[in-house]
């Protein structure tokens, strides 16, 4: 999806500011701004940092400043995320820490390092990007998903705290949080391979044992299932994530582009988080029972969980 907020802002006739942890995934990106017809003096530059990491970050915030000969920004996309770390049990301190200091403290990095640049500016705007498990945190009754949802949680609390905040120190700043449903992106492949340093789609012994842990958990028996069935069956879930998603990239790149046109502060993108957020409204103290969640996947096409 960042790729895509990217790309549509540069036809849009924005300077443009790439951040990736991944090299080879930045240069893609660069390449797609790049077949955009660019008007003259149009910058397009790239720029690698973890943003969990305070120092990166920093150098991130430097770099900007001096590659694209300014002192100010008017649009701050904070939108960096993986998954993972998903039980306090049975996954490591480290993976879910890793989680949640991408997902929540990569927000709370952007918005305090780049706040000075934005302050400049006659006028800026802070997207910051939860998602639906920012209110609902599940993605299933089987399927522990502690790390990413807390860590949404807190960009929603923040985004919404910050508003008074902007309003009263900075009233030329506005702020929105983005609430995505299911987008077709490559979250799920990325994700382990972030959280397990590695850059290949082969499942490792040890995640092919752990996957065999969480679905024997969840009520699938994988006794007769070979280590090529598990690799086949992490390969789908993730080429399905991508592929057959309710809403693609490019359409939530519109969405959230077209919400902080008009301003719109709780930005919800996809039929299924306007239908989440009804259903979790309308029911809250039944919103964690398995019912729920099986009429809702139902309802909206849902396959995970």
């Amino acid at each position: 999806m960042g790729r895509e907020l990217a790309r549509q802002l540069v036809a849009e006739g924005c300077n443009v500011a790439i951040c990736d942890v991944s090299a080879t995934a930045m240069a893609e990106t660069k390449r797609l701004c790049e077949v955009e017809r660019l008007p003259q003096g149009l910058r397009i530059t790239t720029h690698l940092a973890d943003v969990s990491d305070e120092e990166q970050m920093r150098r991130f915030r430097d770099e900007v400043a001096e590659q694209q000969e300014t002192d100010k920004i008017h649009l701050l996309f904070n939108n960096a995320g993986i998954g993972g770390g998903g039980s306090m049990f049975t996954n490591s301190r480290e993976q879910w820490e890793k989680t949640f200091n991408i997902c929540w403290g990569g927000v709370y990095l952007g918005t305090r390092l780049f706040l000075p640049m934005l302050l400049q500016a006659d006028e800026g705007h802070i997207v910051n990007t939860s998602s639906v498990n920012g209110f609902w945190a599940s993605i299933g009754p089987n399927t522990p998903h502690t790390a990413y949802s807390a860590a949404k949680f807190a960009v929603k609390g923040f985004s919404e705290a910050l508003m008074c905040d902007l309003r009263l120190n900075a009233p030329h700043i506005k702020c929105s949080v983005v609430m995505p449903g299911h987008i077709g992106t490559a979250i799920v492949s990325n994700s382990r391979k972030i959280q397990n340093g590695i850059d290949t789609d082969s499942l490792s012994p040890e995640e092919i044992a752990g996957a065999r842990r969480r679905l024997d958990a969840g009520g699938i028996d994988t006794s007769p299932m070979t280590d090529d069935d598990i690799q086949a069956m992490a390969r789908e879930r993730a080429r399905s994530f991508l592929e057959e998603a309710p809403t693609t990239a490019a359409a939530a790149a519109r969405i959230i582009l077209d919400g902080v046109k008009t301003e719109r502060w709780r930005i919800l993108v996809g039929d299924d988080a306007h239908r989440l957020d009804e259903l979790v409204r309308a029911t809250p103290e039944q919103a964690y029972d398995t019912s729920f969640y099986q009429s809702f996947a139902a309802e909206v096409g849902w396959k995970l969980g």
